[in-house]
């Protein structure tokens, strides 16, 4: 329900007289001001999204390969007409659908089309629908009682959970396919033969890194529960050459001591691992990386991070807050965060540039020669 005071309360004889929220409350006049009812409710937008994904909306609109009706979709999805109306509303209210008013069809929004619908190439609904949708959201309900210190969680512990781990790994396989062939696009691995991936999840960082450079050998640290879903995706999904030049090993990231010799790699990346640990952590993790590292070799930081500006951008700001609720004693991240802490471990020049827009950055750290 609305505020009372927006609503204008009527009787048989009058209206009554109410106070009404002066207009930066509300609809963010000001590009500078907050609009705090889009704010609230955004997150019902969100539910929508991750709906719609789940009943196969999307799916269902590009399988027909024309616009539907409720009724025609109501059929498909399995859906009774009257929720699905009110659903697709929010959808064109939300711009994921585009309705045509002669017809009373609905189709899919270019975006959607892109990148919601299962067939497309660039399809990243997973990540949406079971990491963000089905795990995340539900953390997010505790973040107050968290931020007061009234209860904690660890990813270790999360992850020790075989069906958390299973899904957000596999939630964030196809984000991380794509992410991998950018970042070595614009980090190249050319002549790279050693290659360490440090809490590498699936395996998919690794996995593009081996199909990118003939001879790389790629090693994978990762929890045992996200080992056992990396070699599966491995299995299934790697060519046979691929599969013989990745490998995982179990291994807690935080602790202190890798199975690798010192000096053997050419590359670490870090990629998600540094705002998913205890801010205490980091410069461990980078002081083993450095070890593991020939002289002149790079450690690869990639994560959500803020400016150093610290005023956003907002995505990365949000990232950040949500990994409270798996991580509250981790840090913020940010370019200059992460480069004194390479520095500090004893890395030399670091560089920093943007990856995901408006999400993501990566930092370079290079060993002394």
């Amino acid at each position: 329900m609305p505020p009372a005071s927006r609503v204008h309360v009527l009787s048989r004889h009058l209206a009554l007289p109410v106070p009404r929220l002066s207009p930066a409350a509300t609809a963010a006049d000001d590009a500078e001001d907050v609009d705090l009812d889009n704010l609230a409710y955004g997150f019902m937008a969100s539910q929508a999204l991750f709906a719609a994904l789940d009943l196969g909306v999307f799916d269902k609109l590009a399988a027909a390969g024309k616009p539907l009706t409720v009724e025609q979709l109501a059929k498909v999805c399995n859906v009774e007409d009257l929720r699905l109306q009110t659903l697709l509303t929010a959808l064109v209210a939300a711009k994921c659908l585009r309705r045509d008013a002669a017809s009373k069809s609905y189709s899919n929004s270019p975006n959607v089309s892109q990148f919601m619908v299962t067939s497309s190439k660039a399809y990243y609904g997973d990540y949406f629908k079971y990491q963000i949708g089905s795990l995340f959201y539900a953390r997010m309900g505790h973040l107050s009682s968290i931020m007061r210190g009234e209860e904690a969680l660890d990813y270790s512990t999360w992850f020790s959970d075989p069906k958390v781990a299973s899904l957000y790994t596999l939630a964030q396989h196809n984000g991380s396919l794509a992410t991998a062939k950018s970042l070595f696009r614009k980090v190249p691995l050319t002549g790279v033969s050693r290659f360490l991936d440090v809490g590498g999840g699936s395996g998919a960082f690794s996995v593009i890194a081996a199909r990118m450079v003939p001879g790389l050998q790629a090693t994978v640290l990762e929890l045992p529960e996200v080992c056992r879903e990396g070699r599966r995706l491995l299995e299934k999904e790697a060519g046979p050459d691929e599969k013989a030049r990745v490998e995982f090993l179990e291994l807690d990231a935080t602790s202190p001591n890798w199975p690798v010799q010192p000096g053997s790699k050419e590359v670490v990346l870090m990629s998600y691992l540094s705002g998913s640990v205890p801010e205490a952590v980091i410069s461990q993790l980078y002081g083993n990386a450095l070890k593991a590292l020939l002289p002149g070799g790079k450690l690869i930081v990639h994560d959500f991070m803020v400016d150093d500006s610290k005023d956003g951008p907002a995505l990365g700001a949000y990232w950040a807050l949500q990994h409270v609720t798996v991580n509250p004693d981790g840090l913020g991240l940010s370019p200059s965060e992460v480069s004194d802490r390479m520095k500090a471990a004893g890395f030399g020049k670091t560089e920093a540039f943007d990856m995901i827009a408006r999400m993501t950055k990566v930092v370079i750290g290079h060993k002394k020669q």
